[in-house]
This record gives C-alpha cells, sequence and structure tokens, in this order.
C-alpha cells in the first residue's frame, strides 16, 4: 500500500479548491493553474523543513497570488494595469474565505468547447490530482502526448472566455456525464493504481467519495450519480482485505470479508435501495448493483452469481464495450461453466481497445484454470504479468503462474 505522506495528501485536498478560488478572483485559467502548481512545490519543500503554517490553504493562495502576479510582471509593460488589478485583489492573511469551488472548477473542466478526452484529461490533472503520466496510462497515449493534450485544453478555455459559474440547466446533463465520467477515473485509478509498487491510493480513492458526494449533494435526484457514489462505496469497503499482511494481493473470492467496512456497504446499499426504480437505469446503478451482491453475500461460495450475470446482461445493452463483455465473461463461466466464459472472451481477441491492457488475459488465464487447463492458464498469467505495469499485478500474476508447473 501508498505509504503515507501528510503533506502530499493536505496539499492534494487543497490544490482544487486553490485553483477553484484564484480561477474565480483572477480568471484566466491556464496561468492560475500553473501559479497552483509553483505554489504547491514551493509549498512540499518549505512544509517538510518548517512545519505546516497554522491557515496552510491562506499560505497556497498568497504564494499562488505572488506568482501571478511576477508572471503578469515579467511579461511586458503592455500588462501593467492588470498586475496593479491582480496585486490590489491579491489576499491577506486573513482574506480567504472558507469557500469550496471544486464542484464549479469540475464543471469549468467539463466546458463543452472541449472534446470529451480533453475534459477528462483536464479535470484528472487540475481537480484530480492525478500527474500527466497517470492521466496518459489511463488514456493508453504517450506522456508527452497527453501533456499538449491538457495544454491545449487549458489554451481552449482561455479562448473560450469560459465564466466561472455552475452550468445553465441547457448544459448541466452533458457536462453531469463528463464529471462522473471523471470521477469514476478517479476512483479507478486509486483503487487500482495503473503502475508502481503501490496497488492502491487512498488519497485518491477518497477524494473520489468526496467530490462525488458534493456532486449528489448538487444534484440529488440524479439516480446516476446516486448510483456511483453507491459504487464507490460498495468497492472501496473491500479496501482493507485486498492485500495480505506480506502485501501480495488478495483476490476477491479468497478475501476476509470480516475485514470490508460495514459502514460503507451499508451506506452503499441504502443509496442503491433509494435509487433503483426511481430514476432511469444507467450504467453506474448497474455496476453498483453487482457490487452490492458481492458484499452481501456471507462467503464467495453464496455469492448469487445468476442474478450477477442477469445485471451484465442489461449492463450489456444499455453500455455495450469490452469491459462489461470481460465481466460478463466471468460470471458467465461461473453460472454456466469456465468453457462457456471462455468462448465469450474469445471474441475480444480482435478488440484493439483490449491490446493495452493485461486484463484479457489475466481473466482468460483464471477461466483456464477452472477449466483444468494448467498449462494454458500459466502461458496466459505471463503474458499478463509482461502487459502491466503495475509491480503487485505483475508479482500476483507470476506466483499464479508457477504454481501451476
Amino acid at each position: 500500500m501508498r505509504t503515507e505522506n501528510p503533506i502530499e495528501d493536505l496539499l492534494r485536498g487543497l490544490a482544487p479548491q486553490v485553483l477553484g478560488a484564484l480561477v474565480r478572483r483572477h480568471g484566466q485559467f491556464d496561468l492560475c493553474e500553473e501559479a497552483v502548481q509553483e505554489s504547491m512545490l514551493a509549498a512540499a519543500l518549505q512544509w517538510a523543513e518548517g512545519g505546516v503554517p497554522e491557515s496552510p490553504r491562506s499560505w497556497l493562495m498568497t504564494v499562488a497570488s505572488r506568482r501571478l502576479v511576477d508572471g503578469w510582471r515579467s511579461e511586458n509593460t503592455r500588462r501593467r494595469r492588470e498586475e496593479t488589478v491582480a496585486a490590489m485583489r491579491m489576499p491577506g492573511p486573513g482574506q480567504v474565505t472558507d469557500r469550496d469551488d471544486t464542484l464549479t472548477l469540475l464543471f469549468l473542466c467539463c466546458h463543452p468547447s472541449l472534446t470529451t478526452s480533453s475534459q477528462l484529461a483536464l479535470t484528472l490533472r487540475a481537480v484530480g490530482g492525478l500527474t500527466t503520466a497517470e492521466i496518459a496510462k489511463a488514456f493508453l497515449v504517450p506522456e508527452t502526448t497527453m501533456a499538449q493534450r491538457i495544454s491545449r485544453a487549458k489554451q481552449t478555455i482561455r479562448r473560450a472566455g469560459a465564466r466561472f459559474d455552475l452550468p445553465p440547466p441547457s448544459e448541466r446533463a452533458g457536462r453531469l456525464r463528463v464529471v462522473m465520467q471523471v470521477l469514476y477515473l478517479v476512483f479507478n485509478e486509486g483503487y487500482t493504481t495503473s503502475s508502481g509498487a503501490d496497488l492502491l491510493r487512498a488519497d485518491l480513492t477518497t477524494e473520489a467519495i468526496r467530490l462525488t458526494r458534493l456532486l449528489y449533494q448538487f444534484v440529488p435526484d440524479e439516480g446516476e450519480v446516486a448510483g456511483l457514489l453507491a459504487l464507490m462505496l460498495l468497492t472501496d469497503a473491500r479496501r482493507a482485505a485486498r492485500v495480505d499482511a506480506d502485501g501480495s494481493i488478495v483476490p476477491l473470492a479468497e478475501q476476509r470479508r470480516e475485514l470490508w467496512n460495514r459502514d460503507q456497504v451499508e451506506e452503499g446499499l441504502a443509496l442503491l435501495a433509494h435509487t433503483l426504480g426511481t430514476a432511469p437505469i444507467g450504467p453506474y446503478q448497474l455496476q453498483a448493483a453487482v457490487a452490492a451482491l458481492h458484499d452481501e453475500a456471507p462467503s464467495a461460495e453464496e455469492t448469487d452469481w445468476p442474478q450477477i450475470l442477469a445485471l451484465y446482461d442489461v449492463l450489456e445493452r444499455v453500455s455495450p464495450g469490452p469491459v462489461v463483455t470481460l465481466n460478463r465473461a466471468v460470471a458467465v463461466a461461473m453460472v454456466h461453466g469456465p468453457r462457456a466464459g471462455l468462448a465469450l472472451l474469445g471474441t475480444l481477441d480482435a478488440d484493439e481497445r483490449m491490446a493495452q491492457t493485461h486484463r484479457l488475459e489475466a481473466v482468460r488465464g483464471h477461466l483456464l484454470e477452472l477449466a483444468g487447463d494448467p498449462l494454458g492458464a500459466r502461458q496466459s498469467y505471463l503474458r499478463a504479468a509482461t502487459m502491466t505495469a503495475s509491480i503487485l499485478e505483475q508479482r500476483y500474476l507470476t506466483m499464479r503462474a508457477a504454481h501451476l508447473r
């Protein structure tokens, strides 16, 4: 599990709040984002030696505001008037309000002038706190490509003259979909990191849940927002049981269920019960319902796989895609036998979207093992291990292969 760094965690939570406050005051999203990044770097260096200030948010606001003024000052004399106005607006120690503009910042990053991929990338960077490398991994593109995409997105927002306000009702539905996608991606990156030595990053999952709660308070009648929050809670509830004392991955079927967070399970179940049947069904509600069936089962053997398969049948109609088919193949295997699951899995072999992920080979290895084909399972596990950048997943898959010698 990721080593805890209190200062890094504090900065990650404060970054979108400071950026939101700066953009509200000054506009110029791209310059504000750069200033906030510089203030975060300064804080990481100074606070580690001198300690965290009494009001860290005010400290960051002051430093970031000064960076903005310095940037304007260094451009040319034509900007003198803007520099003066900005300096007058620069907050003093007691002038920073506690207002959290994170939700408004989320919607700004999902501005309709941006493509969907740029909306996702910019929000993951500015609000989710992911590095450019992490975002590039999530999108399966080179880091340089992602850096250029984020830079262009900031320039586009500036040219569009976007106002720092919540979207009007006519735009809300479309931008809400993107916001939910972003929060889902942030949560997934935290729950199973795409690279490195840690399986999960609790800072990302915690922030994704916090932001989704905020979104749910804003639109309490949106069934898919409630479904997304329920999905996160029901999934994150298993966090403590996902690795053993040695730090090795523990698959769902082997987890100690007494370690699951029952408060989160109960909250997720209550959210799901409240929204199902009261709003149009969507993919997040369906995924949450699958998670609920896993969490409610007293043991792996008592899991209601026929009901899970029925939910995946609906999900594949509502939101078809290779990941849904991959998960459905596991449910088919548990209900109709591993060979049936493998047959469905084979339909994904020609799907280019699965070529950059190890999940297909990992699932194939699991189903081949269940089907009594240890040699085929071993080969699939080893292929999967070469396709993931996660050190823990590499170790887990290699060990599974070694046990099949």
